[in-house]
């Protein structure tokens, strides 16, 4: 009795590395036109599998399990968007630009935030430690962009920059949820230009 053997599950071997990341990548982006598309509802792991033409043993030799195959998606989906052309590298700014790109993409907002609810359920510690980081890294990143506004007049002084992150963080995310539920209702990068107008300016740097 014979046994059909898939190449794609064994480990890579004699130049295989190349042919794997080649797979990975064609899966990845399989993924990101299937969430950006159709939502995460239709992105499990056997109709990744089916619709690449490749066996679900295959698939879980690249992502082992659906929260690894989301987050790679997610990661590679962020990758693309930091070379986005018309980062403006300020604040809200930054995130009413991403509002903006986002309304045509809501199967990918959805990964986001089916993402944000795994990670404070029990029994996705990976998912709950990519968050994490994340947001620790975001916090610092628009801390950064604030606290060059305040040197330069742009936003009072006395406001803490990491308080006003966190502000714009739960401003954009809690915005995304409720565009998802009700987008005719709901317009992010308006409401985000409502918050940049209302954070106060400073006194102007001496020349």
């Amino acid at each position: 009795m014979t046994h059909e053997v898939d190449d794609d599950a064994t480990p890579p071997r004699r130049g295989g590395y190349r042919k794997g990341a080649e797979r990975r990548a064609q899966i990845l982006d399989e993924m990101i036109r299937m969430v950006a598309e159709q939502g995460v509802d239709a992105s499990s792991l056997r109709s990744v599998a089916d619709t690449l033409g490749i066996t679900h043993a295959a698939l879980r030799h690249y992502f082992p399990s659906r929260d690894d195959l989301l987050l790679a998606v997610y990661r590679e989906h962020e990758v693309r968007e930091q070379g986005a052309p018309d980062r403006l590298k300020s604040a809200i700014g930054d995130m009413r630009e991403s509002a903006s790109r986002n309304r045509g993409v809501p199967g990918l907002v959805q990964l986001y935030t089916t993402l944000a609810a795994d990670a404070v359920q029990e029994g996705h510690p990976t998912t709950r430690d990519f968050m994490r980081e994340r947001f620790t890294r975001l916090r610092a990143d628009l801390a950064e962009l604030i606290a060059a506004d305040q040197a330069a007049g742009r936003i009072r002084a006395d406001l803490d920059p990491i308080d006003l992150a966190s502000l714009s963080i739960a401003a954009s995310d809690g915005l995304q949820v409720q565009w998802l539920l009700d987008p005719d209702a709901v317009d992010g990068e308006r409401v985000l230009r409502l918050l940049e107008s209302i954070v106060p300016p400073g006194a102007q740097p001496a020349p």
